[in-house]
């Protein structure tokens, strides 16, 4: 797992439940990878320029169009659906999770 910076949020309308298309900056040892993340009650602009964790070692999927690469992470609430896992401060993009 680890930490990473949400560069461009992008619709995914193809999607069967809505979800949004990241662009996610691990940092210069992993790059930068894409995922689908069904995560629609954030806004765009809540996610851009955010960190999440993700797992970064899980196989690409394919997910109708996209090729998702990283796992983004959150936990699940009945009421919002999945709430993201983020630093409370600012972490490098890349950091490992311990």
């Amino acid at each position: 797992m680890r930490v990473g910076r949400v560069l461009a949020v992008d619709d995914f309308p193809e999607a069967r439940r809505p979800a949004w298309k990241l662009t996610i900056d691990f940092g210069p040892e992993i790059g930068t990878k894409r995922s689908s993340a069904q995560i629609a009650h954030y806004a765009r602009e809540e996610l851009l320029d955010t960190l999440v964790v993700a797992v970064v070692n899980f196989p690409p999927r394919q997910i109708g169009p996209v090729m998702s690469e990283v796992l983004v992470l959150g936990a699940l609430d009945d009421e919002r659906g999945v709430v993201l896992l983020r630093p409370d401060r600012r972490a490098a993009p890349g950091s490992p999770i311990g």
